[in-house]
């Protein structure tokens, strides 16, 4: 049984940091892109970022240059830091792989920036 755990979130002024984990179980991720998506209240599921196997990355552009994606296959673990956060970065963040024509999802940590 595959599951994706991810932890780390809170609360944080803006302008402060973050650092996400997602942990697989039931599956070894060496070899699989990995991706974030998140979600605000009352707006839909967004792409935040990806990693591929080789340890290539994409962003969105509204995280570009803040966020940063790793992944430590030894630990079967991947992470997001988020530097310079902002209010408009609150949302509900998902850690996501996608497997033989499968979609798998974490529960979702909560990011809440604010003052």
């Amino acid at each position: 049984q595959v599951q994706l755990v991810e932890s780390g979130g809170g609360l944080v002024q803006p302008g402060g940091s973050l650092r996400l984990s997602c942990a697989a179980s039931g599956i070894i991720i060496s070899g699989k892109t990995m991706n974030w998506y998140r979600q605000a209240p009352g707006k839909q599921r967004e792409w935040v970022a990806t990693i591929t196997s080789g340890g290539f990355t994409n962003y969105a552009d509204s995280v570009k240059g803040r966020f940063t994606f790793s992944r430590d296959n030894a630990e079967n673990t991947v992470y997001l830091q988020m530097n310079s956060l902002k209010p408009e970065d609150t949302a509900v963040y998902y850690c996501n792989l996608f497997y033989r024509t499968t979609n798998y999802w974490g529960q979702g940590t909560q990011v809440t920036v604010s003052s």
